[in-house]
Parts: structure tokens; C-alpha cells; sequence
């Protein structure tokens, strides 16, 4: 097989001729007549699959565009999409748990591209949900292939542009791969199209079909490449947490997991995404692009809770592949299940969709040879097709490089997260956010939990949605009798391991904030990036310290001050100034203390203080403390647990009172409830208990795995279609009385009872133990 015939999406079967089979048998001559020998193919035309002559006009362009492929792989796509987004509507979509999603009737700030967008009342978000679900079923048995192509689109994008915080890459290329669909003559094979209308029946679709969808996955790698050729990413500050991961492992035994982070995530990461889309494309390297691909898609199912991404790029890897793969790849079943396995025949139809080239009449003496195929010129719509195929493409190509127009959603990096493909290139994490009102007639200060009125946490980074939520709030504010709200908002954050620093002015009143979508947003913040250097001296200071010592680097502006409190838990907390200079005020104490460069205080615990920049350029500082509750915690662990062994090997002589009996009887009833008076010790079982319920999950085997897996799907896809069912059926004839409501949703929650076991043996009341 020739790459030709990937490029030119030919099957090897369509390459010896243009003609359907049912000509076949008029080519032969008769007896004593030539076959005409094809010309040799040049070098071009055996790499890529087209002649350089094919490019040089516009009608051979069109021709070639419109060249006549197998539909088997696309057909194969199609089907392996539609499965694949009927899932994901009801996970990473939301159907399980739209009640939350939604809060119907709640006051709740949402975030949506055009603030004139609202979702439907909650039963009609339910019905946008099912016929979202029908579409992806109609594309996945190609049944009504158009219509249900409109039907999931539609609903697919007024989803998605009903909330930005949802937004990302892979939910981006759903709804793309889903409007090409629409567009494409998918139901050609192994469709119930096909059955109905024998004329589609395994009829040649033209080759843009493939040209298309394949130049849409290589702009997935390659643009996602080009994003990691971003500073971060290549000194290996992106991602670097990912290597402490059970996956590298394998890796770690050659490597120390500095540098799995910096050659194995970081740089086999930029590496494969820069060179998949051309590996893929070429005969002599696709096997391996496929094997590596697989792999690094593998690991990220396992990695990030990416819902359907990974399988659906899985999907999209034998689209590379000769069109006819289908065919031959099912010929080796047994005849027995050909009648429900695609179709493996080589009689495709031809289709209007298609230009066929256009073969002479060929004769020897007196007999003559009947055309291939019948002669075909490009007509308007394949030549408006054509035109439409190099405008998306190159809009595709574009748009990720357009945030020069759309200035106001760019924050430290560019452009809404979501259409951009810079894929795991930022990681953020926020030390301190804090929401602060004033009441516009009596000048009354007040302060907001963060997140009050919204379920989102992405409103913290994009200037656009912190508009959005803080005239949201000001809306809601009136209600508690706080007239004219002024909203102002203090968000510290640290982007790919830098300092932590603020990235919007706290000085600002958002709701009266200028934004526009086209003009930069005055109100942020410069990212530090002079101060990235420091992000190897971290690491050394972060190397010093010990397991119980914990560390917060932190810069500001001249100006600006930081208002802080020590928590009683913290112990031997002090700031310590590594650049700048910077004013200390003790609240309580009405104390201030000026400190240089190099120069450390301690700070009081349960109180406030407030550090002031008083230097020209930023100041930069660090908090290191210790959370002594914590550390108190771990070693009164350390002594039960030792306790606990002695007990059982027999080595303690002495009777324990009765607050520590329980550690003899504990793990006797797995099932029964942690029973101590003492609290210490009842958190002890407790983290006990959840770790043996960690460490068994973990040495499961395949089957439990597999069952404890599909016992989880199927109660949350049990609840999302009794819901919906409870919602069309409210639709259909009204609501039922109350009662009968309440105990429809009650058994519609029903949850498995390992996990409602689970459920009621809670682990936040244990300090500093989260990661259990």
C-alpha cells in the first residue's frame, strides 16, 4: 500500500479503476484487444496521493477535493462518535446531575458567552438534554443522519455557550467534529440511512469527507505543540505535579522524578503533539504514531477527569488509515456474523456527491471498449464546497492566534480556555481570595464568602466572567438590605509555580468596571514574569525544609498591601522579605516594622496583620509556618498506631483504660460504626478504616474493579434517565401532587448501599488530612 493513498483517502481497490464493479466486466477487451496500461504514477502522487498538477488549478483542485473514497472509515467514525457522545451527554454533558447543574429557580450567577443567554426551566432543560441524546443515537446508527446531525448540534452548542466555565479544549472539538458531521455524507456505510434508501447504501463519499476531519485532528496536535513551545512548558513548570503520579513509575526507576517531569511529561508531551499529525499521515511511520498516540491518550484517561476526550481522539487515529480498512479488518469474521457486521464488499455505488474522472473510450479494430465511468464535471456545489473546506480550515488555523481582537477575554494568558488548544499548558493555584462590599448609601464595608450565589470557581482567573459575577451580586445584594452594592474582589494566584500575586486590582469597583470583549481589561494585573527566575530558588528553599514545615511565596505591587490572618493552628509563623521592602503592621499590637531584604519576623498567631509594599518596584516575601495541630495530630497517631501494635503482638503487659479498648476491637466489623469516646482515637479508626478501604480498591483485581466500575455507571445513568423520565412525563401532563413528586426524586437518588456506607463515615471533621 502506497501513502498516496492515505492523502487522496483512495482505497487500493479504487485506485486500479473509477469505475463501480458493475462495470468491471465491460472493461475487458475482447479477445486479441490491449489493456491499457495505466501511466506511471510520479514520486508526489505515491507520497501524497495527488499530482502537483492537481494544485496548480483551480478546476483540478475541485476535482480533487471531490474525488470519489470509501465511505467504510468514515462510516466506522460516525458510528464510534455518536456512541461515544450518547455517554458523554450523560457524564461530562451533565444529564446525571442537571438538577445541581441547573438549580432551578435558585439565584444563582451563571457565566454564558452573551449575557442575553438563560437556561430553560428545568424540565425544559431536561427535553434539550434528550433530544441531545436522540442526535448522538441518530449519528451513531446513521438514522435520519441529517436530522439528527441538527439535532445534536444545536442543543450541543446552546449548551455550551450557556456556560464558559464549562469550557474547554475537548468539549470545543465535540461540538466542531458534531457541525462537520452535519456537513458530511457520513451515512453512506453501515447505516440505517442505508438500508432505508438503497441509494446510499455504500456509496462513494468525496474525498473533503476525510480532508477535512483529518485536518481538524492534526490541528488539534500540531497547534497544541506549538502552544508547549511556551517558556513554562519546556523548563517543565506546566505540569510538573504529573510525574509524582502511579503511571510514570515505569519511568521512575531510570529517572529521578525531576527529570520524568522535565523529559518525559513535558518534553515527550510537546514532542508527540508536534510530530502526531505528520506521523500519522505517512505508511512507513503510522504504525507507531498509533502505538504512541494510544499510549499517551491511555495514560490521560487516567490522568485528568476528561470524561469522552480520550477515546474519542482513539477514534479519531484510523481515520488516518486507507478509507477501506473496514472492509478488509471485518472480512476475517466468520461468515456467520456478516449480516450484522459492516459491510466488507467492494461494489460501491457512485454518488452524485462525487466528480468522477472522465475516462476515453478505448477501441482495437472494430471492437470498443465502454467508458470506466461516466464523465463528470464539477458543478456549483462542489465548487461552493470546496471554497467552504479552505475557509473553515483556515479559520481553524486562525483563531487560536486571534486573541488580538477578543483583547478582553485575554488575562495572564490568552483567550477563554477552550478553543485555543493550549491544552495543560497553565496550571493556577489561589492562596487567598476575598470578596468585599460596600453599601453605596450608608458606606457599611462588609465581606463575602467566595463562591456565594455561583457554583463555578473559574469566575477567579477570567476578567470577563468576574464583570459578569460582580454585577450579578450587586443584583442579589438588595435583597439583604445593602442598596447600591459596590463589589470589590482581592484574588491572589500563582501561575506554573510562580509567585503568588494578585491578578485583578483590588482598588477597582467591578460593577462599575469598563469591559469590553474587544479592548484590554484595564483592571488587570501585570503577571511578574521578571520574577520567574525565582522559581529555582523555591525549589532550593522548598528542598531545606522539613515534612511538617510548609512555605507561600508571595509578590505585590507598590501600594498594595496584604491583610492576613494566622490561624491558631499555625504555629512559628513568620515572613520573611527575599526582595523589595515592605511595612509589617500587627493589627492588635498598633505595631509596624520595616523590613529589608533578608530580614525575617515572626507574627502572632489568631490575629491579623497587614503587609504593606513601601518599596519602588514589587516586593517579594515569604510566609513559612507550621501547623502544629496537625503536627500535634500525627503524633498522637504515631503513638496509637504503635500502641495498637503492641496490643496485638502480645509485647503490651499493661491494661488500657477504657477510651482506648476500641483499638483492640477495631477492623473486627467493617461494617459497624466507629464507637469511642475519645476523639483522637475515633479519628484515628477512621483514618484507619479508610485507608484499608484505599489500600483494597487499589490491589482489586480486574473483575471487582470492573464491577465496582459498573455498578457506579449504572447508578448515575439510573438516575439521569428516571429524572429525565420524570421530567418529560411533567411536560406531558402537568405536575403530580407533591407527595408523589417527593418520592419519584427520592427513589430516583437511590444510591448503592456500599456507598451510602461510605457516605456516612465522613473524614472532614480530621485536621490536615484531606489527601485521605
Amino acid at each position: 500500500m502506497g501513502t498516496s493513498d492515505i492523502a487522496a483517502g483512495v482505497s487500493p481497490i479504487e485506485k486500479t479503476s473509477g469505475a463501480s464493479n458493475s462495470d468491471k466486466g465491460a472493461q475487458k477487451n475482447e479477445e486479441g484487444s490491449k489493456a491499457a496500461v495505466p501511466p506511471p504514477e510520479s514520486k508526489m502522487q505515491r507520497v501524497f496521493g495527488f499530482k502537483k498538477e492537481d494544485l496548480c488549478s483551480w478546476h483540478r483542485l475541485v476535482c480533487l477535493l471531490n474525488r470519489p473514497t470509501d465511505p467504510a472509515s468514515l462510516g466506522i467514525f460516525r458510528c464510534l462518535f455518536g456512541m461515544l457522545m450518547a455517554i458523554d451527554i450523560t457524564q461530562e454533558r451533565g444529564l446525571s446531575h442537571l438538577d445541581y447543574k441547573y438549580l432551578d429557580g435558585a439565584p444563582v450567577c451563571r457565566f454564558p458567552l452573551f449575557n442575553f443567554l438563560k437556561p430553560l426551566p428545568m424540565d425544559w432543560m431536561y427535553f434539550v438534554y434528550v433530544v441531545m441524546f436522540f442526535g448522538a443515537v441518530g449519528i451513531m446508527l446513521g438514522c435520519f443522519y441529517r436530522f439528527s446531525c441538527l439535532m445534536f448540534v444545536s442543543t450541543y452548542w446552546y449548551v455550551f455557550f450557556l456556560d464558559k466555565t464549562a469550557w474547554n479544549n475537548h468539549s470545543y472539538l465535540y461540538g466542531l467534529i458534531g457541525f462537520q458531521l452535519t456537513l458530511l455524507d457520513g451515512n453512506r456505510y453501515w447505516s440505517i440511512d442505508g438500508l432505508r434508501k438503497p441509494a446510499k447504501r455504500n456509496a462513494h463519499v468525496p474525498l473533503w469527507n476525510y480532508t477535512i476531519l483529518r485536518t481538524q485532528i492534526f490541528i488539534v496536535y500540531f497547534l497544541a505543540g506549538l502552544k508547549k513551545l511556551d517558556a513554562d512548558w519546556v523548563e517543565g513548570y506546566s505540569m510538573s505535579y504529573l510525574a509524582h503520579h502511579w503511571l510514570f513509575d515505569p519511568f521512575k526507576l531510570i529517572l529521578p522524578v525531576d527529570l520524568v517531569s522535565l523529559l518525559v511529561v513535558h518534553g515527550g508531551g510537546l514532542v508527540l503533539d508536534m510530530t502526531a499529525g505528520y506521523l500519522l499521515f505517512f505508511d512507513a511511520t503510522r504504525p507507531f504514531a498509533i502505538f504512541f498516540v494510544s499510549y499517551f491518550h491511555c495514560m490521560n484517561s487516567q490522568l485528568f477527569s476528561i470524561g469522552m476526550f480520550s477515546y474519542t481522539m482513539l477514534a479519531t487515529s484510523p481515520l488516518f488509515c486507507y478509507p477501506d480498512w473496514p472492509r478488509r479488518f471485518f472480512a476475517h469474521f466468520p461468515e456467520a456474523l456478516r449480516a450484522v457486521l459492516p459491510l466488507t464488499s467492494t461494489d460501491i455505488q457512485p454518488s452524485v456527491s462525487c466528480v468522477y474522472p472522465e475516462v476515453q473510450n478505448t477501441s482495437t479494430g472494430s471492437q470498443v471498449t465502454p467508458t470506466v465511468s461516466k464523465p463528470s464535471t464539477p458543478r456549483l456545489k462542489h465548487k461552493l464546497r470546496v471554497v467552504f473546506i479552505i475557509l473553515y480550515l483556515a479559520e481553524q488555523f486562525f483563531l487560536p492566534y486571534s486573541h488580538f481582537i477578543t483583547q478582553g477575554y485575554n488575562n495572564w494568558t490568552n483567550g477563554l480556555y477552550g478553543y485555543s488548544w493550549d491544552m495543560m499548558v497553565h496550571s493556577r493555584s489561589h492562596q487567598h481570595v476575598k470578596i468585599t462590599y460596600k453599601d453605596g448609601k450608608t458606606g457599611e464595608i462588609g465581606y463575602l464568602n467566595p463562591g456565594v450565589f455561583t457554583q463555578s470557581k473559574r469566575w477567579k482567573d477570567h476578567g470577563d466572567m468576574l464583570k459578569q459575577y460582580g454585577v450579578c451580586l450587586s443584583h442579589y445584594l438588595p435583597r439583604y438590605n445593602i442598596s447600591d452594592p459596590e463589589i470589590y474582589f482581592d484574588i491572589w494566584v500563582s501561575i506554573n509555580e510562580r509567585f503568588q500575586q494578585r491578578i485583578f486590582d483590588p482598588r477597582v469597583d467591578i460593577v462599575k468596571a469598563d469591559w469590553s470583549p474587544f479592548q484590554p481589561t484595564p483592571w488587570l494585573m501585570p503577571l511578574l514574569v521578571d520574577l520567574s527566575p525565582w522559581r529555582t530558588k523555591f525549589q532550593e528553599i522548598e528542598g531545606t525544609l522539613d515534612n511538617q514545615t510548609e512555605i507561600v511565596f508571595i509578590a505585590d505591587f507598590p501600594g498594595l498591601h496584604l491583610e492576613n490572618y494566622v490561624s491558631e493552628d499555625l504555629g512559628n509563623t513568620s515572613v520573611q522579605v527575599l526582595q523589595g521592602q515592605v511595612n509589617v503592621e500587627v493589627v492588635e499590637e498598633k505595631k509596624n516594622y520595616t523590613l529589608q531584604p533578608g530580614e525575617q519576623m515572626k507574627l502572632p498567631a489568631g490575629a491579623y496583620h497587614k503587609v504593606y509594599t513601601i518599596s519602588e518596584e514589587p516586593s517579594c516575601y515569604m510566609y513559612i509556618y507550621v501547623n502544629t495541630t496537625e503536627a500535634v495530630l500525627q503524633e498522637n497517631f504515631t503513638k496509637l498506631f504503635e500502641l495498637q501494635e503492641r496490643v496485638r503482638n502480645g509485647t503490651e503487659t499493661e491494661p488500657l483504660p477504657p477510651e482506648l479498648q476500641p483499638l483492640i476491637t477495631a477492623g473486627d466489623d467493617e461494617g459497624s460504626e466507629v464507637n469511642a469516646t475519645d476523639p483522637i482515637v475515633r479519628l484515628f479508626l477512621k483514618r484507619q478504616r479508610r485507608m484499608k478501604e484505599v489500600k483494597k480498591r487499589r490491589e482489586a483485581n480486574v473483575f471487582e474493579r470492573l464491577h465496582r466500575f459498573s455498578v457506579k455507571k449504572y447508578y448515575m445513568l439510573r438516575r439521569g434517565f428516571l429524572l429525565t423520565a420524570i421530567a418529560l412525563r411533567n411536560l406531558a401532563v402537568g405536575l403530580p401532587p407533591l407527595e408523589q413528586l417527593t418520592r419519584e426524586v427520592a427513589f430516583a437518588n437511590m444510591k448503592e448501599p456500599q456507598v451510602e456506607a461510605s457516605k456516612d463515615d465522613p473524614l472532614n471533621d480530621e485536621v490536615g488530612h484531606g489527601e485521605l
